[in-house]
């Protein structure tokens, strides 16, 4: 059965521009090798998980300076995966990803708040395939040694952004909703 990884793909990019919200100023900077933003999503009523390989955030953080911190995650759409061979070269196709027209998405954050210790709330515009929703996003930030990680998930629609137009708009095929989770590693945080 052929998976809809570009819808997938959506979410997790939403998910990843949320984790974003994640301190940074001029100094902080993503470590990619221990980030991820993954989405998950429900073919015929299984679920079904992808990620992201490729994305980049810009953060600049500081928890004593909310109304001024901000974030700004760029996803690289063609860089989607399902796990599966054939699914994945369904992914930058125009009913999915349409990569060669939307080769990114990205997420810009407009209010980070505070909802506890470590516990923050990042407001924003997700931006995939031409189509803009505000998402809010729930971050839990943890610090150990130089290295903050900020974790967090939000739910997506993905008939909202066009992903899987056509004969797979049918959501009892694919799902519309989709979990956008990520994890990302960040340095140069200021201590919480």
């Amino acid at each position: 059965m052929q998976r809809l990884p570009s819808l997938f793909a959506g979410l997790a990019l939403a998910s990843s521009a949320l984790l974003a919200g994640a301190p940074a100023f001029a100094q902080q900077k993503l470590v990619p090798e221990q980030s991820e933003i993954t989405f998950v999503s429900k073919q015929m009523g299984v679920p079904v998980e992808g990620r992201f390989k490729k994305f980049d955030a810009q953060v600049a953080f500081d928890p004593a300076k909310l109304s001024t911190s901000k974030v700004t995650i760029t996803v690289d759409t063609g860089s989607a995966t399902l796990g599966v061979k054939e699914s994945d070269a369904e992914l930058p196709k125009a009913t999915w990803f349409n990569v060669p027209k939307f080769p990114q998405a990205t997420f810009q954050s407009t209010a980070i708040k505070s909802t506890g210790p470590g516990r923050f709330e990042v407001a924003g515009k997700l931006s995939i395939k031409g189509a803009t929703q505000d998402v809010v996003a729930p971050v839990t930030l943890t610090q150990s040694g130089a290295t903050t990680v900020a974790t967090g998930s939000f739910p997506i629609k993905r008939l909202a952004f066009k992903i899987g137009e056509n004969e797979w708009a049918d959501t009892s095929m694919v799902a519309d909703d989709v979990q956008v989770k990520f994890k990302l590693a960040l340095t140069g945080v200021p201590k919480l």
